[in-house]
Order: structure tokens, then C-alpha cells, then sequence
């Protein structure tokens, strides 16, 4: 069974508007930023190890790289394990889009006495789709019953009481009391005895670095000159869009909404397809650079027919004006 998150099912094309060129004289495509472009407009997909809270450890980064500002998406208790995105600098700006990502996890679930194996695969396929949950009393949000997707769960193991299996989630589902209600289902009680985020959005395991990896390539990076390893662990901004339908503008367009105006008809170069009104989407240069994320007011569609209006409205800008200049002239 192949486990995939709701983005990751979605096949888009890419559709030309205005077949429009790009100038070399603006710009850059994010592969080739430099070691100290990428502290500033980096993020970071990091190995979150037991112990600490995801806020010591975004300080832990901040120290390594001695940098002013870092933020991790999605808080992970301080024994959980796995997938902690850390965005750098301006970059900071991106975690909004990770915190409503969908989210997978690897859990060890323990039941308090043995089921047999059959039950155990027909309570999680049955508790999966639209669930309810009250969140636990330690927890950081109003305690009052809200409604959650699990999007696919995923049996890889199951040894006497206890079972490992994957579960892929919509945010802020608590795996926790996931596990505490799939007990009472049972009828004979579990708590959860491990679990490792392997997933948010699109940051996945093969990609993961450690504070040790981190603090390695940042020594090299600074004493010795060598780039090489520390642009393999800071990813550019773009990757945390991966996620995200994309809109790409000419050049002429690009400074306008550094500036917060919102996107209109003629500026649009190519586009995904299967965007839809209000959903939230990232608009791109011809680079491959992430401009801003912000939210559609026509789907693909009208974008591509209409030769007028406000295609997007801006939320979040990424770039810093005056990187492109309002007129290009070649």
C-alpha cells in the first residue's frame, strides 16, 4: 500500500498564458544562491531528536548558525521524534503554509491486552476519514471537540500488545488520543508508546539532517571555506511550496507584489492547473523563485481565458522589493 499525503495524489500540468522570458539581469534561480543567501532564505528539514521541546530546538539552530531569527512548523511533544522543518531568516515567513500541511507519523501503539490481529486492522481502517477529537488536557488549544481527517493508516507490524503502524493526518490531529480512543474502540485500552513524524507537507525522512550534521557543515561552511555540505542541509525557501499550486509572473509583474499588490490577469506567465478560488497557492518568477503565498480569486481556468481582473491576493511576501525592477528593458 502506498501511504500518500492529499497534495501528493494531485497530478498538475502546467499551462502557458504568455510565453514570456526571463532576464539574467535580475535575479536567480534558488539553486544557485550562495552559502549566506541560503541562511537568510533557507529552511531546514530537520532530525528533531528525544528530548527537547521544537522551540529548544529552533534556538539550537539559531546558535549553531548564529543567526538572529529561526522558526520550526508544528510542534512536536518533547519525546517525539522525526520531521521538524526550520525556516531561517526571512524565511521565516513560510511556516504558515506548514502548519496546515498534512502531517504523517510511525506510531507504537500498546494495548492493554491482546486483540486479535483481524480487529486491529478493521478498527483502524474503520477509524480513519472524518473523526472526531477532544484534545487531551495538556494541550495547547481550547479543550472542545473538533473535527479532524485521517487520510490513510497503515499496519506495519503487530507483536503481542503491541502495534506499529503509519498514519497519515490532517494538522492538528493529536496521535496521542487517536491512539487513546482506537483503545476504547478495541475495548481494552492503549496509550501510546513511540512516535516519529515522517512527514510535513512536503519535507519527508530522506531528507533529514541532525543539530550534529548541522553544527559539521556549518564548521566547514565557516572555517574552511566549504560550501558543500552546508548547502545539502539548508534547502531553499521554494521546497516548503512544493505543496502548493503555482502561479509564475513575468518579470515586469514581480516588484508590484513585493510591494503587497495583488496579481492581476495580464502579469500571469503559466499556471497549474486545478487551482481553485481561495485556495491558498504560491506565485513564482520565471526563475523558480518564490515571490509570495496568498490566496486565488479565480481558478486556472479564468486565469488562462480572461485577459482582466485579480487573479490573486497577496498574504505573505517572501521576496525583498527591488530585486526586480518594475520595467524591464532589454
Amino acid at each position: 500500500m502506498k501511504c500518500l499525503l492529499p497534495f501528493e495524489k494531485i497530478k498538475r500540468e502546467i499551462l502557458v498564458k504568455n510565453d514570456s522570458e526571463t532576464s539574467d539581469k535580475f535575479g536567480k534561480s534558488p539553486i544557485k544562491r550562495t552559502a549566506e543567501e541560503l541562511l537568510d532564505y533557507g529552511i531546514i528539514n530537520l532530525d528533531k531528536p528525544d528530548g527537547p521541546t521544537s522551540h529548544q530546538v529552533s534556538a539550537y539552530v539559531k546558535k549553531i548558525l548564529r543567526l538572529k531569527k529561526a522558526g520550526h512548523s508544528g510542534t512536536l511533544d518533547p519525546k517525539v521524534t522525526g520531521v521538524l522543518p526550520v525556516a531561517l531568516g526571512k524565511s521565516t515567513k513560510i511556516v504558515q503554509t506548514l502548519l496546515k500541511a498534512g502531517k504523517e507519523y510511525v506510531a507504537l501503539m500498546h494495548l492493554h491486552k491482546e486483540i486479535p490481529e483481524f480487529d486491529i486492522y478493521k478498527a483502524l481502517g474503520e477509524y480513519s476519514g472524518k473523526i472526531k477529537q477532544l484534545p487531551p488536557i495538556k494541550s495547547s488549544v481550547k479543550r472542545r471537540w473538533r473535527t479532524r481527517e485521517v487520510y490513510y493508516t497503515d499496519v506495519i507490524d503487530v507483536i503481542g500488545k503491541d502495534v506499529l503502524f503509519r498514519i497519515g493526518c490532517e494538522a492538528g490531529t493529536y496521535i496521542r488520543k487517536y491512539i487513546h480512543d482506537l483503545g476504547k474502540r478495541l475495548d481494552s485500552g492503549a496509550h501510546m508508546a513511540e512516535l516519529r513524524r515522517t512527514k510535513v507537507g512536503p519535507f519527508r525522512e530522506d531528507t533529514l539532517f541532525s543539530l550534529q550534521d548541522l553544527a559539521d557543515a556549518f564548521y566547514y561552511y565557516k572555517k574552511e571555506g566549504n560550501e558543500k555540505f552546508i548547502r545539502k542541509v539548508i534547502q531553499p525557501i521554494e521546497n516548503a511550496v512544493e505543496h502548493l499550486p503555482k502561479i509564475w509572473v513575468k518579470d515586469t509583474t514581480v516588484d508590484s507584489i513585493c510591494h503587497g499588490a495583488p496579481l492581476g490577469v495580464p502579469g500571469i506567465s503559466k499556471l497549474e492547473s486545478g487551482i481553485e478560488p481561495d485556495q491558498l497557492g504560491a506565485v513564482m518568477t520565471l526563475k523558480g523563485e518564490l515571490i509570495c503565498y496568498g490566496r486565488a480569486k479565480m481558478n486556472s481556468e479564468q486565469m488562462i481565458k480572461k485577459d482582466s481582473g485579480i487573479a490573486f491576493l497577496t498574504e505573505k511576501v517572501i521576496m525583498d522589493r527591488g530585486v526586480y525592477p518594475k520595467i524591464v528593458r532589454k
